[in-house]
């Protein structure tokens, strides 16, 4: 590889992760923006926008929840894996992270709003945490290659007990946005390695 070229590259992936830096940020930011205007100007009032299980103007948590939280503590709680974990979805292709976040969302936001108790109001963005990790353990079974598979062991060594979470082992905690982002992930990482495999 010459000169040029190495700069080159070098200046490609400098410019891709100043990129997943500012998305990541971007999403970080914003849950923390909007936490901070509903403690100080709206009480918490935002937190009705949630997902309400088995109501219809409960649908619309699907979209809100995410970036609705119970407090500062549980904003910096789900902070640090959610950009941990995003980023490492993103270090293969940056792409990859906005089908993980759709697709978990939906997923998460349906099963929640379908099994939660009818009650209950599911808000935070642990269902996106779980989506992210159930991806990045998933995509090594889903795509064979020895890269991913390496990939996703490691992952599951740093992170696998996190998969706790899926159970009801907690209450107040919504081990349902859990359990269905963790499922959304995966169905991510099976969609994604099928349109890799088709491109290959």
């Amino acid at each position: 590889m010459s000169r040029i070229e190495k700069r080159d590259t070098k200046t490609s992936i400098v410019r891709e992760i100043k990129t997943q830096a500012t998305i990541l940020g971007g999403f970080v930011a914003l849950i923390w923006t909007v936490e901070i205007l509903d403690l100080l100007l709206f009480g918490g009032a935002l937190n009705a926008y949630g997902i309400r299980p088995h109501s219809i103007i409960g649908l619309r948590g699907i979209i809100f929840a995410p970036f609705l939280h119970g407090g500062l503590a549980h904003v910096a709680a789900n902070t640090i894996p959610f950009l941990t974990l995003g980023w490492l979805v993103m270090l293969r292709e940056t792409s990859d992270f906005f089908v993980v976040t759709a697709v978990t969302m939906l997923v998460s936001g349906l099963g929640t709003w379908l099994f939660g108790s009818p009650n209950s109001i599911h808000i935070g963005a642990s269902g996106l945490v779980f989506g992210c990790l159930g991806f990045l353990l998933l995509r090594g079974y889903f795509e064979r290659s020895v890269t991913a598979i390496l990939f996703s062991l490691i992952v599951g060594a740093f992170y696998g007990g996190l998969v706790w979470g899926v159970l009801p082992l907690q209450f107040g905690i919504s081990w349902q946005g859990h359990l269905f982002g963790f499922i959304g992930g995966g169905l991510a990482a099976r969609l994604l390695s099928r349109r890799k495999r088709s491109h290959s």
